[in-house]
């Protein structure tokens, strides 16, 4: 009896953390790490508490959307993996294949929730980073929280990509750096563009194989709303933009080092707009491609970004 309840203990545990998705939590933390060590730059300032503190912060705050996710996006997680089943779309599938009850990944999203709340008022009242800090907390989980959680849904509401942009961008790059510092600073900002919009385009691109179980159910996200095709073109325009306030960031103050270290990943942003206006993205495996790519690039740039600071 005890034996077979460690066994089913194992399994619970086992699927939480497949449905806590760890892999995809490095597209927040690199841009927390990347906020830091421009502090350190900057200010020659680092508290290892803080930072740490912090940076549990970030992975609850993305806990609380990715379990909320798999609770509310269920019917089309399920359509999804029937249509067009895809390593970046569809959710872990857990609670959509019932490998565990769906109450779990509501509880989950409560108890990240007060872990979260806790690690905040550490910050503040504790390690006393700032008066902001609360706020920047507070921010990011109000839209992790609501991006699936009706009645506000953003992620049904086309404005999903753009506050996903912000904040895998500009939040937790900012935050990186006001934990450390009390301060808010420009060069932070200039560096969270490129940042944003590549991570706004990982989610646009991962909505493409979810388009027709997202259509079924009126999740009304960008690509529902405008087809694919001129969806794509909105991602080329993305990845234009990336390119010029990357430029634009190395004119303000980011180390060149910076830019040779994303060249790799530009060269994969030129095969990747020419892979859409041929319209890869109606090839399963090609789309499947695109999303992994896509992906790099994004954690490219902050790992670009991170080397030319430190190195500096």
């Amino acid at each position: 009896m005890q034996a077979t309840t460690a066994i089913g203990n194992k399994k619970i545990i086992k699927n939480v953390f497949i449905m806590s998705r760890p892999p995809f939590h490095i597209v927040g933390i690199l841009p927390f790490v990347l906020g830091t060590v421009l502090a350190s730059n900057i200010f020659g300032v680092f508290n290892l508490g803080i930072f740490l503190t912090g940076f549990f912060a970030v992975i609850t705050i993305m806990l609380v959307t990715y379990y909320n996710g798999e609770y509310y996006d269920i019917l089309e997680d399920k359509l999804s993996a029937k249509l067009e089943k895809n390593t970046f779309s569809g959710g872990s599938q857990i609670i959509a294949q019932e490998q565990l009850p769906r109450k779990y990944a509501k509880i989950a999203s409560y108890i990240a929730l007060v872990i979260t709340a806790v690690l905040g008022l550490l910050c503040q009242f504790y390690f006393k980073t700032g008066k902001y800090t609360l706020i920047l907390g507070i921010i990011g989980l109000f839209f992790g929280y609501f991006y699936s959680h009706p009645p506000i849904r953003f992620s049904s509401r086309g404005v999903g990509e753009i506050l996903i942009g912000f904040c895998y961008g500009w939040l937790p790059v900012t935050a990186g750096f006001y934990l450390q510092t009390g301060h808010f600073n420009n060069l932070a900002n200039w560096v969270s563009i490129p940042i944003g919009l590549t991570i706004f385009n990982v989610i646009l691109i991962n909505e493409f194989p979810d388009y027709k179980a997202d259509k079924e159910y009126n999740k009304r996200n960008i690509v529902v709303r405008l087809g694919k095709e001129k969806a794509g073109m909105i991602y080329i325009i993305s990845v234009i933009l990336t390119w010029i306030f990357f430029g634009i960031s190395i004119y303000k103050g980011i180390p060149l080092i910076s830019l040779y270290c994303y060249l790799p990943f530009f060269l994969v942003s030129v095969f990747i707009i020419f892979s859409i206006i041929k319209k890869a993205y109606n090839n399963y495996k090609k789309l499947e491609m695109l999303c992994a790519l896509t992906l790099i690039i994004n954690i490219g740039i902050t790992l670009s970004y991170i080397i030319g600071v430190a190195v500096d």
